[in-house]
């Protein structure tokens, strides 16, 4: 973090200083884990299920954190005292980001893909300046600030992605990093539960199109209506990605290989070159396309975005991770997250694997949650299309989850072709002693289902 006095953090986030000497700096990580607490850090004490950070103060004081945000003094402790630890560290974060006017914010959102895009993003972007971007999906009202801290004087990019489960969401994370270029991927059915509707979810993803500062530029999907529409609610300069025609950067003679990795013609104005992806699914097009425009708007040229495009790799884990048993076995494992949209395309990319290598294909599928109303029909259809792509064997894990082998069992599925168990151990029994040399398995469920663990065991064994 840059070098910040104690007194204006006070000011900034709305405390009291207690204990500590007015003058002292902030200019080490700001952390919300006492364990990696250091010299010269700030420690966040944020109530937890489990812990409560204010136990944890002393620790983070004895490591040599200059200050703590607390919402109540510690005795023999350095602290700013607050009304909300939560929201004191997004006012500081608000603060740092308005003192580095050298910094490009690149804010993206949507339904399905943002992790994905953001690593891509960041592998773009990161030879032509320095770039901070968060691991994982550390995209909350605590992760989002905590990756801003990240950034000093030298950082020329942040990458900042941003997820919403209410209205407002947006509007709030943009104001702590507000975006010079602000990217809209898709508006899907995640979180319909919370926000009732696709239009619902569409208002809430296009706040971070109104929150893009004067001057700045809003990348949308064209081929999603949703999100070409939110063109009308921004004043920011619009570029568009996609397959249709009228995108200003687009993928023409899209096709997978016989590992699912897709590749197309990058189309960018004169410029096209076939481009080659490193990621497992048709999905992923998108995805590139997005971060393409992303890092046009940025100012790399297209021989740039389209070399970067060919280097990237995947980074973040349990998104269509190819692991090869010793035993010939093929796990992929994107259970990291699920709605339909994913889901459906893990299935292309597993009947594309499974055909190039003639080999057997197993979807091992858990629930896909936070669907409200919809979930029923949208597990069914799930159900419905492996049978219709001829996936060879259904595994279907967890209750939440069973609509996919009704669905799959009304489609025409017969025999043992699909199967349902209520838990993860029995899942693992199946596989175990079903499972035969050359075979192909998708794992994929929502987080929160756990079949993350069902992958990484499958993974580090053989065949029973």
């Amino acid at each position: 973090m840059i070098s910040v006095r104690c007194e204006e953090i006070a000011a900034a986030v709305h405390g009291e200083l207690a204990g500590v000497d007015p003058t002292a700096v902030v200019d080490g990580a700001v952390v919300i884990d006492s364990r990696t607490a250091g010299p010269g850090g700030l420690f966040v004490a944020l109530p937890g299920e489990r812990v409560d950070g204010h136990d944890y103060v002393g620790t983070a004081t004895e490591a040599g954190v200059t200050v703590s945000l607390t919402t109540r003094p510690i005795d023999g402790c350095p602290c700013i005292v607050v009304g909300d630890a939560q929201k004191a560290l997004g006012d500081l974060a608000r603060l740092v980001i308005s003192r580095l006017p050298g910094l490009t914010v690149i804010g993206l959102t949507g339904s399905s893909g943002k992790t994905s895009t953001k690593d891509l993003i960041a592998q773009l972007i990161r030879p032509y300046g320095e770039t901070v971007s968060p691991e994982g999906s550390f995209n909350n009202e605590i992760g989002h600030p905590l990756t801003a801290l990240q950034c000093t004087e030298s950082t020329r990019f942040l990458v900042a992605e941003m997820g919403a489960r209410h209205a407002g969401d947006l509007f709030y994370l943009s104001g702590i990093t507000p975006p010079k270029v602000g990217l809209v991927l898709n508006v899907g059915t995640s979180h319909i539960g919370e926000f009732g509707s696709q239009d619902n979810i569409a208002q809430a993803k296009g706040e971070l199109i109104e929150s893009v500062v004067p001057g700045g530029t809003a990348v949308l999907n064209a081929d999603d209506p949703r999100v070409a529409a939110m063109a009308s609610r921004t004043s920011a300069k619009v570029l568009t990605f996609g397959e249709a025609g009228s995108a200003d950067v687009r993928a023409t003679d899209l096709k997978l290989d016989g590992e699912g990795r897709p590749s197309f013609t990058l189309r960018i104005g004169d410029f096209s070159r076939e481009v080659q992806l490193k990621f497992i699914g048709e999905h992923y097009v998108s995805n590139a396309l997005g971060a393409a425009t992303v890092a046009h708007a940025v100012g790399l040229t297209p021989e740039q975005i389209a070399d970067g495009l060919v280097a990237a790799a995947p980074v973040s884990a349990a998104r269509m991770e190819i692991f090869e048993r010793a035993d010939g076995v093929t796990i992929i494992n994107d259970a990291f997250n699920a709605n339909p949209d994913s889901t459906r395309a893990a299935l292309k990319a597993l009947v594309a694997i499974g055909r190039s290598r003639g080999a057997r294909t197993w979807a091992v599928l858990g629930e896909m949650l936070e669907l409200g109303d919809t979930s029923t029909e949208e597990h069914d259809s799930i159900g419905r299309l492996v049978v219709r792509l001829d996936v060879n064997r259904l595994l279907v894990v967890g209750e939440g989850a069973k609509p996919i082998h009704l669905g799959a069992s009304l489609e025409g599925s017969w025999g043992n072709e699909s199967a349902y168990v209520p838990t993860i151990p029995e899942a693992l029994d199946v596989l175990r002693s079903e499972l035969r040399k050359g075979d192909v398995v998708l794992v994929k469920s929502s987080k929160a289902s756990k079949l993350r663990s069902l992958a990484e065991a499958l993974i580090g064994e053989g065949v029973q």
